[in-house]
This record gives structure tokens, sequence and C-alpha cells, in this order.
């Protein structure tokens, strides 16, 4: 019995946040480490979140299913399919689902689904996530990595016991209600099977209906941090027994300006908690918010940290002037169609410009359809599903569908305005190319561009794409002309006239003299 209660005492969420700000090993000899609490000796005060210290650790790791640790022979693995992981107690990768460790019932789901082998990001992720330990996934778009975390959520929900309350067990963030949708579309293929509660709440839908979901009970929630900032404002729900979090795309949140509703949400989490981020790339940005809130995880990259493309992505780049955009779209459009295409996608950086676009390409013939943020999630979950049908097989967008668009069959992109980042250039042509496909991505550029000129000359070269010569032309004038811009700017500084050092230089020279004169005796 005073197990139970030193244990249940150990669960006070003031005393665990004082735990995980001061060194438990101060506190090793166990006689000690109870008179101080029982005697309330133990200060509260300069609480940092998310500092946990490896004992401690151990200690709330939620270890809800046994995970065998990595053997020698896992190596050759990993090595074979560029795969990094740093981290301790790193289990090993599953190679095929029947030799997996996951439940009877989530091996017969993939059976069901016609899953035999995991993709590469699924087979460490999956382990890693199962052992309970916090996890950072770095992996290209188009690798599996929806099905790489809501799968160990299944599992989360089902063998370990949840808190009494309202509010989901699970949350998983993302940053477009495009993606959003995309994961809610997989997690409904095993919810009614495995009797798992799933909602999807985002801005422009109706917040009624979306409350009352919510206030029902559920066990998954996917959510934009917009949405949910507002539910959790407003007492609609709350994450109060949710210890299961995934921030799928966490660079494009960050960039997007949601980092302050990201921290709302994780502020909110128990601190028995379990959290998973799945990024395409590793910015600073995305570091820092792993460093404040995971503690100690364990880091899985697939292929390179570094810019990279997929490699079954045919990149060609037409240097050209403004003006000249729509001949060549047209030329690029009889091209591809004459050699036969499935579905089409034009990134455009303007919502005006995508209407004039598919307008445009309607009035010459193509079956042309527009996305962007002004239009309603009917008029977006419409033209998504005229293209996902092939009723319209070209869909002119802006960076709404950069992310998150999972549709079979694209097998090219275009660019017509180049992006405002090599990130999101990687994004955009990654909507082709999926799941071992080839693709096709055009891309133009002009001078405005050039400062995006040696970013993308990188992805092209790790990539191992031809670089045009007319590309690295405009790198390098926009190199040279930097640094005479620099130069030009060093002088002026230089040489700038300044009426205070005449005066000071004046007085320094004049004055002093004069004055020893008249004063000198």
């Amino acid at each position: 019995m005073a197990l139970n209660c030193f244990s249940k005492l150990l669960k006070r969420r003031d005393l665990c946040r004082y735990l995980l700000q001061n060194d438990i090993k101060q506190y090793s000899n166990s006689t000690v480490f109870t008179t101080k609490i029982i005697n309330g000796k133990l200060p509260f005060e300069n609480l940092q979140k998310g500092l946990f210290h490896t004992p401690l650790r151990l200690l709330f790791t939620s270890r809800f299913y046994s995970i065998k640790t990595a053997h020698v022979d896992d190596d050759n693995y990993r090595n074979e399919h560029n795969i990094t992981v740093i981290g301790q107690d790193i289990p090993s990768p599953y190679i095929d689902i029947e030799n997996s460790q996951f439940p009877d019932y989530i091996k017969q789901f993939l059976n069901k689904q016609g899953i035999e082998k995991p993709t590469i990001i699924q087979s460490q992720s999956w382990p890693v996530a199962l052992s309970g330990q916090n996890f950072v996934g770095i992996a290209q778009t188009g690798t599996g990595k929806t099905l790489a975390y809501l799968l160990p959520a299944v599992v989360h929900i089902k063998e370990k016991q949840g808190r009494k309350g309202l509010g989901p067990r699970a949350l998983v963030l993302a940053p477009t209600r495009e993606l959003a949708r995309q994961i809610e579309h997989v997690a409904k293929d095993f919810a009614k099977l495995l009797n798992i509660r799933c909602v999807c709440i985002y801005g422009g839908a109706h917040r009624g209906r979306q409350a009352e979901l919510l206030q029902s009970g559920v066990d998954i929630v996917i959510a934009t941090p917009g949405r949910l900032n507002d539910f959790l404002k407003s007492n609609t729900t709350n994450l109060s027994r949710c210890t299961y979090v995934v921030l799928d795309e966490a660079d494009r949140m960050l960039d997007m300006g949601f980092e302050p509703q990201i921290r709302m949400a994780l502020n909110g989490v128990p601190l028995e908690r379990q959290i998973l981020m799945f990024s395409a790339t590793w910015p600073k940005e995305v570091r820092h918010l792993a460093k404040d809130y995971l503690g100690e995880y364990v880091q899985v990259n697939v292929g390179s940290t570094e810019l990279s493309a997929n490699h079954n992505i045919e990149q060609k780049i037409h240097i050209c002037l403004q003006e000249d955009k729509m001949k060549i779209l047209n030329s690029i459009m009889h091209s591809i169609s004459g050699d036969g295409f499935g579905k089409l996608l034009v990134f455009a950086n303007t919502k005006k410009f995508v209407d004039m676009l598919s307008l445009a390409l309607k009035r010459n013939g193509w079956p042309a359809v527009g996305i962007h943020g002004d239009k309603t999630q009917l008029q977006r979950d419409t033209i998504i599903n005229k293209f996902k049908r092939g009723n319209a097989n070209i869909l002119v967008a802006t960076d709404v569908a950069a992310r998150g668009l999972d549709v079979d069959g694209i097998t090219h992109v275009i660019n017509y305005d180049f992006p405002n980042t090599s990130e999101d250039y990687i994004h955009r042509i990654g909507r082709t190319g999926r799941n071992q496909n080839k693709g096709v991505a055009h891309t133009m550029l002009t001078n405005d561009d050039a400062r995006q000129a040696q970013n993308l000359i990188a992805v092209l070269k790790e990539a191992n794409q031809n670089v045009p010569k007319e590309l690295e032309d405009l790198s390098r004038s926009y190199s040279e002309d930097k640094a005479q811009q620099q130069q030009a700017k060093y002088k002026s500084k230089q040489y700038s006239w300044n009426s205070n050092r005449r005066f000071n230089k004046y007085r320094s020279s004049s004055k002093p003299s004069n004055y020893s004169n008249n004063y000198r005796y």
C-alpha cells in the first residue's frame, strides 16, 4: 500500500515538474529522497519543461509494447537503405509485417490492405514509436509517413489504459486542411474495423458540427493548429488525457507561423506523453521545438538531412523572361500531351494568377481546375475529387496543394512560378514520383528568381540531374551583382561625408593651439 501511495505521489504534476528540472541523481538515496518529499523540502520554482534526465525518463516512459533492441545484422539493412539513427535503446527495424511485433489485429488490418512490407521510414519508426520513446523522423514526401505514426497510435490506444474524462487520447497536427483531410482518409480505413473514434477539425468547415463530434467522445483528433487553438480557448475540448502527439510536416507548420498554437497544444498535454515529429527537412526552428518539448528522443533520417529531392523525378529547368512564360507553358503542354500523361499539377504563387491560368488553359481546350486558399472548403473538396477521379486532369494551385495532396497518377508537375524557398520546391515536385513511380517536373525561372539559383543547383546535383548552363550563369551573375552591391555599400560608408567628423577635426587641430597661445603664460 505504501508503494502505491508513493507511486501516486510521483504522478503529481507539481512534483513531476520539479523532478524534470532538478537532477534526480542527487536524490539517489531513497531514504533521503522520501524524507524530503514528506517534509516538503523540495522547492518548485524556475520550472523549465522538457528537460528529461535519463533515470526519470525511464520512470515515465510509456513502454506499452515489448520491443527488441537492435543487433548487429540491422546495420546492413540501415546501410542498404541509407538510414541514419541517432539515440539510445534503438529497437530493430521491421523488415516484414509477418515477423514484426505488431499485435495480431494490426497484422490482419495490414494484410487486408495488401501491405506485406513496410516502407523505409515505417520500418524504423514503427518499433521506435511502439517502444514509447519520443521520435523525430526526417524523410521525403510520399514515403508512407502517415501510417508510420497512425498504426502506433492505434496500438497506444488499445494497449494502454487511458485517463477518464473527455478529450482525445491521440492528437495529430497538420499544417493545411488538405493534409488533415488526407490523414483522416487513411485513419478511416481502420477506424470502424478496430473501433477507433476519429475526428478531423480544420478551419473553413462548420464549427458547430466539429464541436459536437469532439464533445461526444473521440480517440484520435486530426487538426490544423488554428482550429485546435480555437477549440482549446473556448474549452470545447482539452488535451488533459492526450498522451500521444504527432506533429506532421513540422517544418511547414513553423514556416506558416503556427509555432504559438503548437506550443499551446503541447503545454496542455500531460507530462507523461509521447511526441513524434515528422518533417521533410531539418531546419533550426524544428530543432529548437524538438529540444524544448521532446527531451531525449530517437532521430531517424532516411537519406540526407540536407535539401534533397526524390531521385525518381526528372527535373527540367527553363530559364526565360517573364513575358515568355505562357509560350513556354504551351510548349510544355503540347510536348507532354504527345507523350501521354495521366494527371498534371501546375503551381503558381498567387491566388489571382491561379484563377487566370486555369481560365486560360480552359480556353485553350485543356480540362483544368484551380484551387487556392480563398476557395471554400466545399469548393476545394469538389475540385480535388474531380482531380482524383480524372474528370479534370489538370489542377492549377498555390502552395495549399504542395503538401498533403496524395493523388495517384500525377505524372508531371509544372512550376509556372518558382516558390519562395527551396523546401517548397521540393514539396511541390514531390507530388509526382510517389510510391517508387517515375515523374517529371518542369520549372521556370526568371531573373527575379536568381537568388534561388544556387540552392536549386545544389538540389539538382544531389539528385544527379542535369544542371543547365543558363542556370549556372544566372547563379553566377547574381553572386557577382551581390558582391558589387556589398562593395559599393562598403565604399559609400567608408567615404561618406560626416559634418561632426569635420567639426571634431577642426577642434582638435585649431582650437587647442589657440588656447595654448592665449593661455600659455
